[in-house]
């Protein structure tokens, strides 16, 4: 029993050592057989290496732009309206909307019949109170001239009363003569006294007629001005707008024709946020002298301007302030802004100091870069904000300066990821090889670079578009093919 024991156990540790044996002869014949294949063996697993563009931070004084939207209004208006009433019987052949006019022009003319009439009514009401006042003068001088008689003759009469006096004392003369030349002498100082009266209606007379001739004077120049108010005139030059005006038109006293704008004179009215308009305000409270460009709708051509002035008050249901900006006149303006246009407004703040402008893609949501590191890998650093324009920011340099930051970031990168820096003085010295660098590709050979740029899933939809249009020149430079087949860790 025990010989039939050890036997077994024999048998089977000899199968079991027949088992590994032929284990490991299947593993090693695996492995020469891989070996033999053409391809080689299975590269290892390689570190992906995302491409990514970066630049270089310098610091540098920068004039950040505030940008904001704003309405054109006229600087000077002049409402026409028509200080008479009366018929239209002649209208300008300029005044009409969008045609411009002159100070002074002669834009239309009401019947002139009426105030005719009155000018001539008021001349002969005139010439009648200048006729009165010289007969009142000539009045006045004839009384005059009677009270100097009358008081001549009083003098006589006193006088011949004393001569009968002085011969009545003297018993040459009668009682009854003394009496007679004492009466001739009282009614003489009675006449006297007619004659000033007399003086003073005259006196009285001449001063009404001064004042008819001054009121007639007064009624005459109002005719003569509403004669000449039945032409309306231009008192601005500009561009005619809000005319309805015919000829034949019966028009109302004060009522409104149309205006006149100055098309060379324009401010732009511009809503700032209280941030924004505290960049723009110094500490007197008055505005800076930044400059100002406006560019118009649907215009590449700038207008420049200048901080003119604060509004006044908010207006309800407005936030933040109100800003003028006059715009500098240039013979442009009339083509390129009218008022009530909505424009772009660029108003240029006080320079900042060791700055850096970058596109607002390089900033993460926390407020980080992407900076990169050693062996190209990426580190992440927090940074601070100076200002928003636009798709750019103006960020704080300090400790940045001379290191290079990705400008582009997405899903794909982060902190301790391993990039391939796209630098822009390198990408444009690729981008125009010279002619003799260029090689012909064969059908086949299009297609495999085609097939590769399909599957890269590292490049953007942009890239794959211009790497595409390059190939299918008759010539594509050899660093365009380089870049395709060169490895990806390259």
């Amino acid at each position: 029993m025990r010989f039939l024991r050890r036997s077994l156990t024999g048998l089977m540790l000899l199968a079991v050592t027949l088992g590994l044996l032929g284990l490991a002869v299947l593993i090693v014949g695996g492995a020469i057989r891989q070996s033999l294949a053409p391809g080689g063996p299975a590269a290892p697993p390689v570190e992906r290496v995302v491409p990514a563009n970066v630049t270089l931070i310098t610091a540098a004084n920068l004039t950040p732009e505030t940008t904001a939207f704003g309405k054109v209004e006229a600087r000077r208006t002049l409402d026409l309206r028509s200080r008479q009433s009366g018929t239209v019987i002649w209208v300008a052949e300029t005044f009409r909307n969008g045609l411009s006019v002159t100070e002074g022009d002669v834009l239309l003319r009401l019947d002139p019949a009426p105030a005719t009439e009155a000018l001539e009514l008021a001349t002969a009401d005139l010439t009648e109170a200048r006729a009165e006042a010289a007969d009142a003068v000539a009045a006045l001088e004839l009384s005059e001239a009677d009270l100097a008689a009358a008081e001549e003759q009083a003098v006589l009469r006193q006088q011949a009363l004393v001569r009968q006096e002085d011969l009545a004392a003297m018993g040459s003369g009668s009682p009854l003569a003394v009496e007679t030349a004492g009466l001739a002498a009282s009614a003489a100082r009675q006449a006297v006294l007619s004659r000033q009266q007399a003086l003073a209606t005259a006196r009285a007379r001449v001063d009404q007629t001064r004042v008819a001739v001054t009121r007639a004077e007064i009624a005459l120049g109002e005719a003569e001005r509403t004669l000449s108010e039945t032409e309306l005139r231009a008192g601005l030059s500009g561009r005619v707008d809000g005319v309805t005006l015919v000829e034949g038109a019966l028009v109302g006293a004060n009522e409104s024709l149309g205006r006149i704008v100055d098309p060379t004179a324009l401010d732009v009215a511009v809503r700032l946020s209280t941030a924004q308009f505290g960049r723009l305000v110094l500490a007197d409270g008055a505005l800076a002298a930044g400059e100002v460009t406006v560019f118009a709708p649907g215009s590449g051509t700038p207008l420049s301007g200048r901080l003119d002035r604060i509004g006044a008050a908010v207006e309800d249901g407005q936030t933040g302030r109100l800003v003028y900006v006059a715009l500098a006149e240039d013979p442009a303006l009339a083509t390129l802004v009218q008022p009530g246009d909505f424009v772009t407004v660029g108003i240029r703040e006080a320079p900042v100091a060791d700055a850096v402008r970058l596109p607002a893609t390089a900033l993460g949501p926390n407020g980080t870069l992407l900076v990169l590191g050693p062996e190209d890998r990426l580190e992440e650093q927090a940074v601070t904000v100076l200002r928003q324009e636009g798709d750019d920011v103006i960020l704080a340099v300090g400790a940045l300066a001379g290191r290079e930051v990705v400008t582009e970031r997405s899903a794909v990168l982060g902190a301790g990821i391993r990039i391939r820096p796209i630098r822009p003085d390198v990408a444009d010295a690729s981008a125009d090889f010279p002619a003799e660098d260029a090689v012909a590709l064969t059908p086949e050979r299009r297609a495999a670079l085609l097939a590769m740029i399909d599957a890269n899933p590292s490049m953007t939809a942009a890239e794959k578009a211009d790497l595409v249009q390059a190939l299918q020149a008759d010539s594509v430079a050899t660093g365009v093919i380089d870049r395709l087949e060169r490895p990806l860790d390259g």
